[in-house]
C-alpha cells in the first residue's frame, strides 16, 4: 500500500520559498535565453483572477512564471529593469508557439503600470475581470485583514480611505520608484471604480488590446467565457480545463444597510462602466 507524503504547513511554507529563491536565482542566470509574456491578467484585484490564471494554465498552449502568478514588474518591482522581469518566464525554446502570460492585479490600478507595460510591451494583450464592486471591497477588506495589511474594521476602513489616498497616486506619479502601502492595500472603493481605469489602459494600450471579463458570468458559465478568452489571444479550443474557485476566504455577511449604501455610491461609476463596455455589467441587471 503506498502512502501520501503529507508536508505540514510550518515545513511547507519555507520549502516553497526555497525553491522560489532556486528557481529565480535560475531564471536571472539565464534571462537571455527567456521570453517576455504575450498576455497579462491586469486586475481586478479580487475578481477571480487567481482562478482565471490558474484555468489559463491548464491549457497545453499556455505557459506562466516559474513558481508564482504575478511578478508585479510594472506596479512595484520596475526599478529592477526588464532583464530581471525576463528572467521569471520560459527560455525560448520552451516557450515556443505558446502564449505567455503573468497575473497581478495591481497593474490596473497603479497609475503608472499602463504606460510602463505599453512601452516595455509591445503588441501585448491585457485580460481585465470584474466583479460587482461592492463584493469586492468586501472581499479586498478580508484579504488585506488576514495578509495583516489591514488592522481597522470594514465600515471604518472605507471611513478612513479617502485620508489614507490623499496625495498617494500624484506622489506616485512624480516619484517613479515611490511605494505606497495604502494605495496598494487600502483601495477599497477607488479600486472599485473600474471606469477610469479601464480608460487608462485604453489610452496607453489601445481598446483592440484588452478583452473585460464579467467574473460572476465566469463562474456561473465558464466553458462559454474561456472559450471567448482563447478568441482572444489565438488559442486553440481546449476542452480539458478544470474550473475551480481559488484563493476564496471564508467571511461574515455585510450588513444590509451598509451594502445599500455602498450599492448607492458605485451606481454612477457602474452606469460609466455600462457606457465604456457597451454592456450592463451582471451586478447591475
Amino acid at each position: 500500500m503506498s502512502a501520501t507524503l503529507s508536508i505540514p504547513p510550518a515545513i511547507g511554507a519555507p520549502l516553497q520559498r526555497t525553491a522560489r529563491s532556486a528557481s529565480g536565482l535560475f531564471g536571472q542566470a539565464t534571462r537571455s535565453m527567456r521570453v517576455l509574456p504575450t498576455f497579462l491578467i491586469v486586475g481586478a484585484q479580487r475578481c477571480g483572477t487567481t482562478s482565471l490564471f490558474k484555468a489559463l494554465l491548464q491549457h497545453p498552449d499556455v505557459l506562466g512564471p516559474t513558481l508564482r502568478k504575478g511578478v508585479h514588474y510594472f506596479d512595484t518591482g520596475y526599478d529592477r529593469g526588464s532583464a530581471w522581469y525576463r528572467g521569471h518566464f520560459p527560455t525560448r525554446s520552451r516557450a515556443r508557439d505558446r502564449q505567455v502570460g503573468e497575473s497581478s492585479p495591481y497593474y490596473m490600478f497603479h497609475p503608472l503600470a499602463a504606460e510602463r507595460i505599453a512601452r516595455g510591451l509591445p503588441g501585448i494583450k491585457v485580460i481585465v475581470a470584474l466583479r460587482d464592486p461592492v463584493e469586492r471591497a468586501y472581499s479586498a477588506h478580508v484579504h488585506e485583514s488576514a495578509r495583516g495589511f489591514e488592522t481597522e474594521p470594514f465600515e471604518r476602513a472605507l471611513e478612513l480611505e479617502e485620508e489614507r489616498l490623499r496625495g498617494e497616486e500624484e506622489r506616485l506619479r512624480a516619484e517613479p520608484w515611490a511605494y505606497s502601502h495604502s494605495h496598494q492595500h487600502h483601495g477599497y472603493l477607488a479600486r472599485g471604480r473600474y471606469a477610469d481605469q479601464l480608460a487608462r489602459l485604453e489610452k496607453h494600450l489601445g481598446r483592440g488590446r484588452m478583452h473585460v471579463v464579467d467574473s460572476e458570468e465566469f463562474f456561473e458559465r465558464p466553458e462559454e467565457t474561456f472559450a471567448r478568452i482563447e478568441d482572444f489571444l489565438g488559442l486553440p479550443h481546449h476542452s480539458d480545463i478544470r474550473f475551480e474557485r481559488h484563493n476564496a476566504r471564508p467571511r461574515a455577511g455585510m450588513d444590509p444597510v451598509l451594502r445599500a449604501r455602498l450599492t448607492e455610491y458605485f451606481e454612477p461609476h457602474d452606469e460609466r462602466l455600462a457606457h465604456w463596455w457597451g454592456r450592463t455589467p451582471s451586478w447591475r441587471r
